[in-house]
């Protein structure tokens, strides 16, 4: 099917190129979306008329995004989760919920701008790509953790393992010192014990 692209379109043309693309991507993404047109006679000659104004409205769009570009890009946006020890996420972190964070944040940004390519499953840093206009995109950082201490820590450069190991080896030290304060009171009874007897005997002796 033949399509006419009414904006830039990644991988497929530029404005005003026709474009032969699978019907159901035209009739299911660019056609509603406001993409393309059919490449219709009558749709040719109507986009040829509009042109300077598409192309002017484009060139606003492009600089409104450019605007916000420069604010949004290396953005990092915390999302608390319930996950498990290991790290794997109970559900997922969807573009919505990377748009509602943005959102949060003060920056307007839509859910069909962020390009997850699959949704987020695990706890830590994950980098995401947002496409603010055709011909303007940026990344930026989603720290998906348990609490926001924990997101704070994964934001100074620790992984959720380094966390784990740190929580595990202060947990072995706990142990550890305890063991060593029992072992330490028991000694001292010992010692106790050994001061005591002599005197003990001394005692049997003036008898």
């Amino acid at each position: 099917m033949q399509v006419i692209l009414l904006e830039r379109v990644a991988k497929l043309g530029q404005m005003g190129d026709v474009v032969d693309v699978k019907p159901g991507y035209a009739r299911n993404f660019l056609l509603p979306q406001g993409k393309a047109l059919s490449a219709s006679s009558a749709n040719i000659a109507s986009f040829e008329a509009q042109k300077a104004q598409l192309e002017a409205r484009n060139l606003e769009t492009k600089k409104e995004a450019e605007a916000l570009a420069e604010k949004l890009d290396g953005q990092q946006f915390i999302v608390i989760r319930s996950a498990s020890d290991a790290g794997a996420l109970y559900g997922s972190v969807t573009p919505r919920d990377a748009a509602d964070a943005a959102t949060e944040a003060g920056f307007t940004v839509d859910k069909k701008q962020i390009a997850l390519v699959a949704p987020i499953k695990e706890l830590g840093l994950h980098a995401v790509a947002v496409n603010l206009h055709p011909e303007v995109a940026v990344e930026i950082q989603m720290n998906v953790a348990r609490s926001e201490e924990e997101a704070e820590l994964q934001a100074s450069g620790k992984s959720i393992q380094e966390l784990a190991a740190e929580e595990e080896a202060a947990a072995e030290f706990e142990i550890a010192e305890l063991f060593d304060d029992i072992g330490s009171a028991a000694s001292d009874d010992d010692d106790l014990v050994a001061e005591e007897a002599p005197a003990a005997e001394d005692e049997e002796a003036k008898a």
